[in-house]
C-alpha cells in the first residue's frame, strides 16, 4: 500500500509558514539543500527544478495533496500547476475550477473529504503520496500519515500556520528512523508511524 508522507519545513516553534502564508524565512541555501534535493527532487516545483537542472527521478512521490492556501501561494507568480510532474490534488470547500486561471495540467480541485480521497489513492497503484500542506489539512489527515519528514530550521516565527492545526486529543506514536544535522543549522528528522 502507498504511504502518505508529510514532508515539510518547520520552525523551531512549530510553524510551517507565517501568519500570511510567508515561507521566505526558511533557508534555501546551505549544505542541507543538496541532501534534500537528492532525496526529494519531486518536491521541487516543476519550473524551479527545470531552471536549476534538477532531475526528478520519480523515486519517492508521484502524487501531491495540498490545501487551497498552500496551492494558492504560487498563483501570483503564475504557477497554476506547480508540480506538473506529479498528480496534484487540491482540497477546497469553497473554490471552483474558475478560481484557477489558465492551464493546470495534472491538477484536480476537489471538495471531497480528504480522508476518503487519500484512502482511495493509498489503495491504488503508485509511489508515495506527498502531503505538502497546510496545517488544517495535516490535522484532517493525521490518522492517514504513515511517514513524517520534518526539516527543522533554526528560526522562531512567533506566529503563523502551525505544523498541525488544533484537533481532537488522539495520541499517535511514531518511531524515529533518521535524523541528520547540517552545518546550516537545519535538522531533517524522519519518523514512521508505529503500527500496533
Amino acid at each position: 500500500m502507498r504511504e502518505l508522507v508529510y514532508y515539510v519545513a518547520v520552525s523551531l516553534d512549530g510553524y510551517i509558514a507565517g501568519p500570511g502564508g510567508e515561507f521566505d524565512a526558511f533557508p534555501v541555501e546551505g549544505d542541507h539543500m543538496a541532501a534534500q534535493n537528492e532525496r526529494f527532487p519531486e518536491a521541487i516545483p516543476t519550473v524551479i527544478a527545470d531552471a536549476m537542472g534538477i532531475e526528478r527521478t520519480g523515486s519517492m512521490f508521484d502524487t501531491v495533496v495540498m490545501g487551497w492556501n498552500t496551492y494558492a501561494v504560487g498563483l501570483p507568480a503564475g504557477m497554476t500547476s506547480p508540480y506538473q510532474h506529479l498528480q496534484q490534488v487540491v482540497f477546497s470547500r469553497k473554490r471552483t475550477e474558475e478560481d484557477i486561471p489558465g492551464e493546470h495540467p495534472n491538477l484536480q480541485l476537489t471538495h471531497e473529504d480528504p480522508v476518503d480521497v487519500v484512502r482511495r489513492l493509498k489503495s491504488g497503484p503508485g509511489k508515495s503520496i506527498w502531503l505538502c500542506g497546510g496545517g488544517q489539512l495535516a490535522t484532517q489527515l493525521s490518522g492517514e500519515i504513515d511517514r513524517l519528514v520534518l526539516k527543522r530550521s533554526p528560526l522562531l516565527f512567533g506566529d503563523g500556520i502551525p505544523l498541525f492545526a488544533r484537533g481532537a486529543y488522539q495520541p499517535s506514536a511514531f518511531e524515529e528512523v533518521s535524523t541528520t544535522a547540517f552545518g546550516s543549522g537545519v535538522v531533517i528528522s524522519e519518523y514512521v508511524r508505529r503500527r500496533a
